[in-house]
């Protein structure tokens, strides 16, 4: 996601990286084709994916509200419910690669179209599951659908907008994943309380066949998309290509540590406020999801906040903002953990920001299978997460859990500390004269 125009002058990581050496997937198109703010098509194309975002994360964290209710449904501990999120991002994770190779043959418009319309039929289908291992293995399924979405987003993004107009755009695709997160979960906590949590299930389920229709009638045909082949070796050259980046590496394994924290923190904190001290009923559990809309917020600013700091210096904000949201959450007041997760959430979701526009600006080619990567990287982070946090939860309360999203908040760190010492040294190493 990220411009020129920024005013920043280096990447997430490393100012010096070359693009990867892969193979192009887009004909370049002239600035004057792409969209931006005030052109035709440019606030369809915003509506269309942020409703596409608002399903995609609707969808894929459904349950992870409901864990505590489906865990006294079907008689299950933390960490087995916790497969039911875990389940869905961990599919996602395996399939966002393959997919995306199809939308390099069949375009970004139609694979994220059939990607959310079989996510949806699944949705309206899991509300009936018969035991924990049904529900389970349909949520997989769910988020194997849902992997087509997500890198086509980003490759139609970096294809039909203007550079300078990038991270906006991103921006508020993210921004929709933090409105569907929460709105989601708010609405599930609620129906749940009243109808029981398949009722919340199937409510989510019809919210996102809402989004589905209006992205369907609003995303403007893709202008600048060229249809490559489904070559198996073309691919591994450029998925190779990208994994010998070393920008790109430590841009997916932020990515992926950033989520950790996330999927840890909001897999677990439902258990911990349904018990002593806070003992809070289910629709208030759904409804401290709410902190989304910090989330909604940092994302969308992305922009302005890489324009003041640099990326580098807007990760180092975002990751201090989430340490420091991981250690208020420690206190037994209330409003001390609000306020924690209100840092984490805000901090996650600008971390996000950055670092996925850095991987769409470093990949000039190859851009779905850039993305891709970056995404499975990422939702692995979230399966990985919400599975450790779980059982650490389990093991030795919130303290364990918070242990877990510190050890990944130091390991974005050292990473972008190692990231800053490799550009300053590139940029000191004198260019040799040419004759």
């Amino acid at each position: 996601m990220p411009p020129a125009s920024t005013g920043a002058s280096t990447l997430a990581v490393d100012a010096s990286a070359q693009p990867s050496p892969a193979r192009p997937d887009t004909a370049p198109a002239p600035a004057a084709e792409r969209l931006e703010p005030g052109r035709p098509g440019y606030r369809r194309m915003s509506f269309a994916l942020f409703a596409a975002g608002v399903a995609t994360f609707a969808l894929l964290y459904s349950t992870q509200a409901l864990l505590p209710a489906v865990s006294a449904a079907f008689g299950a501990t933390a960490g087995q419910a916790s497969w039911t999120v875990s389940a869905a991002t961990g599919a996602l994770a395996l399939c966002v690669l393959p997919l995306s190779a199809l939308s390099e043959r069949f375009g970004r418009r139609q694979m994220m179209t059939a990607s959310l319309a079989v996510a949806v039929g699944v949705g309206l289908l899991i509300p009936f599951a018969p035991s924990i291992g049904w529900l389970i293995a349909l949520r997989a399924v769910q988020g194997a659908a849902l992997a087509g979405l997500p890198a086509s987003a980003m490759a139609y993004l970096a294809e039909e907008v203007r550079p300078k107009a990038l991270v906006a755009a991103i921006g508020l695709f993210v921004a929709g994943n933090s409105i569907g997160g929460m709105s989601g979960r708010i609405l599930t906590g609620w129906v749940a309380q009243l109808w029981g949590w398949r009722a919340a299930l199937g409510a989510v389920g019809l919210l996102a066949v809402v989004c589905a229709v209006v992205f369907h009638f609003m995303i403007p045909r893709a202008r600048n998309f060229t249809p490559g082949s489904l070559n198996p070796k073309a691919l591994a050259r450029t998925v190779a290509g990208h994994l010998s980046d070393p920008l790109l590496v430590r841009l997916y394994a932020i990515g992926a540590l950033f989520m950790t924290v996330f999927g840890a923190v909001y897999t677990v904190i439902g258990y911990r406020l349904v018990e002593e001290p806070f003992s809070l009923p289910q629709g208030i559990v759904g409804s401290i999801f709410l902190v989304y809309l910090v989330g909604t917020a940092s994302s969308a600013a992305a922009g302005r906040l890489v324009a003041r700091l640099g990326r580098r210096g807007a990760l180092y904000l975002a990751v201090s903002t989430t340490a420091a949201g991981l250690l208020l959450s420690l206190s037994g007041e209330l409003a001390a953990v609000l306020l924690g997760l209100v840092l984490i959430t805000a901090g996650f979701f600008a971390g996000h920001a950055v670092a996925s526009s850095s991987v769409s600006r470093t990949a000039t080619t190859g851009r779905a299978q850039a993305s891709a990567l970056y995404q499975s990287a990422y939702y692995l982070g979230s399966s990985v997460g919400g599975t450790l946090g779980a059982v650490a939860f389990h093991a030795g309360g919130w303290a364990a859990t918070v242990s877990l999203g510190l050890l990944a908040v130091l390991g974005v760190v050292s990473i972008t500390l190692y990231g800053t010492r490799v550009a300053r040294a590139r940029r000191r190493t004198p260019v040799p004269a040419t004759r």
